[in-house]
This record gives structure tokens, C-alpha cells and sequence, in this order.
């Protein structure tokens, strides 16, 4: 068995969690990667995605927007845009997020479409985590 290791995710406003994990699976711009306890020193860049923590053979899924990951031997960092617990999502504030989104994409200039692009990619991945949990 591989054992726990630390992890802590900040995001610009709060430390969103610290404490001990038996894995972190999390979406990196070139795929899924797992991270398990001694783990290669590893430093990648996050997609918009899901990032799941395992404790006691099960797992508790976030929305994460982006950022880095970052493993050394002491713990596993992360940083991100937003983070947020699938079972704590806004569904209702997630589909007007991604109906504005979807709406400035149609009427908005090249910068401000592909702005909202990211937008409603955040808006869809929470709504498909939320999803998850029914």
C-alpha cells in the first residue's frame, strides 16, 4: 500500500484544503495524472477541471480552474483559480453561469468570445461535477 501523504490547494482567496491523502487524480493540460505518496518531484500546469482525493479507499471530487500542481517529497501543492467541493456546487448559479457565458460568445468580439469560452468551460465542469454526486 502506498500510504498518505500531504496535500494542500490554495486558491487566491483561501487555503481551500490541507491535510493527508492516499491519491490525487487531477486534470493537467496533457491529461488525468495520479499522484501517489512518494511520487516523483513533478510540476505541471492545470486544465479547468476535476480533482479527486482518495481517503480511506474513497474518493471526494472538486471543481478545479486551472493553475499548477506542484509534488516534491514533503507534499503535493496546488495551485488554482477556484476550487470547489462537487457536493457544495451552486447548480443553479453554474447553468446562469453558463447561459451568460454561452450568450456572450454569440455576441461578443474575438477577445472577449474567447474570454467566455473559459467561462463557460468553468460553468460546464462544475454542473458535470455536480452531476456526479446525484
Amino acid at each position: 500500500m502506498a500510504g498518505e501523504f500531504s496535500v494542500e490547494i490554495v486558491t487566491p482567496d483561501k487555503k481551500f484544503f490541507e491535510g493527508t491523502t492516499e491519491m490525487v487524480v487531477v486534470r493537467t493540460i496533457n491529461g488525468d495524472v495520479g499522484i501517489l505518496k512518494n511520487h516523483a518531484s513533478y510540476v505541471a500546469p492545470l486544465d479547468i477541471g476535476l480533482l479527486k482525493l482518495k481517503k480511506d479507499g474513497s474518493f471526494r471530487e472538486a471543481t478545479v480552474a486551472g493553475g499548477f500542481i506542484q509534488v516534491d517529497k514533503e507534499k503535493t501543492t496546488i495551485l488554482t483559480e477556484a476550487a470547489e467541493w462537487a457536493d457544495q456546487i451552486d447548480v443553479q448559479r453554474a447553468n446562469k453561469a453558463k447561459e451568460e457565458a454561452e450568450g456572450k460568445i454569440k455576441s461578443a468580439d474575438e477577445k472577449e468570445a474567447k474570454l467566455a469560452k473559459v467561462d463557460l468551460k468553468k460553468a460546464i465542469n462544475r454542473i458535470e461535477a455536480s452531476n456526479k454526486r446525484d
